[in-house]
């Protein structure tokens, strides 16, 4: 009937609606390669979404029921909507994309022709160009905010309105349903950006680009996969819009008068704070939070960077392998937990389980990667007396110290351009007016002989253990993901009254201490490791070749503390906890518990 109605709708519109901040991250690095922003930039883009949610999370929680559910959802996907457009419109208000090409020209039409190098110009670096980039940052920041306000009322409200009106036996499923696809969203956010990134950036405004996706200059049409959400967003906002504010089959519970709001705020805040088994999970749930949220946003680069795959590949690892195996954890661990009917000690124990378990599948992922390739002036030098681009060979050629164009010699040594592999001459495919390779090239040398080199990076050469690293990193987050719900039923021990606060209270302190700074920790951990920035306008801009082996450690250092830190903090609950096992299992049944996240959850405590 109608319930079943409301959740088919209330799953498109989540669906959609982490479809934008999915999409989002899987074009992260592109974003960065587009409009020269640094790891921590990024990051804090990422995660400014959460600011406006977090202000506004704990009171639509205590508000419970009092307002026109379905409006205000309709009007948050509406506002969620319009943020998903304007994360676009960079896109429309600035240029095409400017990539080093001075030597990829088609008036050459013939083989072995030679060039001189000519300075880069500085033409772009004008007040009107830096005022454009501010105007680029001004508007997503102000899109992401919007998209945290607009994303307020969604799930509180719309969870709660199915556990309100549903009956006892399908609220579970029900809940379970949308909790399944929040897990989901991400995953076709990445494939969505998996797809839109093998097509030019400019596509509609310039034709015959000479670039391909596994050139390190290419810029995916990051902004498409910002329409398309955006639109089925706008879609799944329409039903809201008509359903009423109760539904026939109504079972209403008395409400609690809403003058206490103010008066009973402070006191309510403070008796879920300092409730031990509370607080504990909630800064273990902020460990591996802040973990996972960093992990998100920079895991797409971490793969292009360290296996050398193209953004489109990268994204459809993420969301086809990496997001699935987190559902298939999060369903087991809820299977589990059923199953055996664990008191508070058991799910406890159970968390610190899982989470011992992730970390030893994930300590082999310290040595699971690839050194950065050999760049002549950057990670290679046959004499420390050249800085970037300056080598020996190349004196005379004058490169400019902007150019990036890079491209493999015969000797496997990468070059940042053919100027400072000191290249004299192009062959081209006469027939498709494309360039087939470098030659004369003076830096690299072959067997005595002057080398040659082509088109594009050298990548890195491990790619025998990128399969083991998905596999591992799949499976300790399916370990990991199996602590979830025995700890949100940790979270449900408080008081039947304050369980809807206190889920507001949670998601608060998440988005504070975890998901807000996480991206932008693990950015600004991922820029030190940077060892040559593109240089805009004299200032630091994306970086091009990172040091692989501190970017994995980085990385995967961190991905291990916020499991040891979540199972310190779950061991200590075990003693915290006074009451004598009380039962994790809610007598009413499971209903609520497998939503488990931000609704008025229907649990009592045994």
């Amino acid at each position: 009937g109608a319930a079943r109605f409301f959740v088919f709708c209330h799953g498109f519109l989540q669906l959609s609606q982490l479809l934008v901040s999915g999409y989002l991250k899987s074009s992260i690095s592109t974003i960065e390669r587009r409009y020269g922003l640094s790891s921590q930039t990024s990051g804090l883009l990422a995660s400014f979404n959460e600011v406006g949610n977090t202000l506004l999370i704990v009171f639509i929680s205590y508000f419970g029921s009092r307002v026109h559910r379905p409006r205000f959802i309709g009007c948050g996907a509406i506002l969620v909507s319009l943020a998903a457009f304007l994360m676009s419109l960079p896109h429309f208000i600035t240029g095409p994309y400017e990539y080093d090409q001075s030597i990829v020209n088609n008036s050459w039409m013939q083989t072995g022709v030679r060039w001189s190098w000519g300075n880069l110009s500085d033409a772009g670096c004008t007040p009107h160009a830096a005022r454009e980039n501010h105007e680029v940052l001004l508007v997503m920041f102000i899109a992401q905010a919007l998209l945290g306000i607009g994303g307020v009322p969604i799930q509180p409200f719309g969870i709660s309105y199915i556990d309100d009106f549903a009956s006892e036996r399908n609220s579970p499923l029900y809940l379970g349903i949308l909790f399944s696809v929040t897990v989901i969203g991400p995953g076709v956010g990445f494939m969505l950006g998996s797809t839109m990134l093998r097509f030019y950036v400019d596509i509609d405004k310039v034709t015959g680009v000479q670039l391909t996706n596994k050139d390190p200059r290419w810029v995916g049409a990051w902004w498409l996969g910002f329409l398309v959400a955006a639109s089925l967003v706008a879609l799944s906002a329409v039903p809201y819009f008509f359903f009423p504010r109760e539904m026939p089959k109504e079972v209403r519970e008395v409400l609690q008068v809403f003058p206490l709001f103010l008066s009973d705020f402070p006191l309510v805040l403070l008796r879920n704070l300092r409730h031990p088994v509370f607080l504990l999970v909630v800064l273990a749930q902020v460990n591996l939070s802040a973990m996972v949220a960093g992990l998100a946003t920079f895991m797409g680069k971490f793969l292009e960077r360290q296996f050398s795959l193209t953004a489109s590949l990268a994204n459809m690892i993420i969301g086809a392998v990496n997001i699935p195996g987190a559902m298939v954890g999060i369903v087991v661990g809820g299977a589990i937990l059923k199953r055996f009917q664990m008191s508070l000690k058991q799910c406890s124990a159970m968390c610190v389980l899982g989470m011992f378990l992730c970390l030893l599948l994930a300590f082999p992922l310290l040595f699971l990667g690839c050194p950065t390739q050999e760049v002549a002036g950057v990670t290679y030098s046959e004499s420390s007396e050249f800085g970037h681009h300056a080598l020996e060979c190349n004196l005379q050629c004058n490169c400019p110290e902007k150019a990036y164009n890079p491209i493999c010699g015969s000797n496997m040594i990468e070059y940042i351009s053919p100027c400072s592999a000191g290249c004299r001459m192009i062959s081209l495919w006469i027939f498709l007016s494309s360039l087939q390779n470098y030659t004369n090239c003076s830096c690299i040398s072959k067997n005595g002989l002057v080398g040659s080199a082509k088109p594009g990076t050298c990548g890195t050469s491990c790619s025998h253990f990128f399969l083991p690293f998905v596999v591992l990193s799949c499976l300790a987050g399916i370990l990991a993901s199996t602590s979830h719900t025995p700890s949100f039923m940790l979270i449900l021990s408080i008081q039947p009254e304050d369980k809807s606060f206190a889920v507001g209270i949670q998601f608060m302190l998440l988005r504070v201490l975890a998901w807000m700074p996480g991206p932008v920790l693990y950015g600004s951990a991922i820029d030190t490791t940077c060892i040559l920035w593109e240089k805009k306008c004299d200032r630091k801009a994306a970086c091009r070749y990172y040091d692989n082996n501190l970017f994995r450690w980085c990385r995967v250092h961190a991905g291990c503390l916020a499991p040891w830190g979540s199972s310190s903090n779950r061991t200590a609950q075990l003693d915290t906890q006074k009451t004598p096992n009380p039962a994790c299992a809610p007598q009413g049944g499971w209903k609520g518990a497998v939503g488990g996240l931000s609704a008025p959850l229907q649990v009592h405590r045994s």
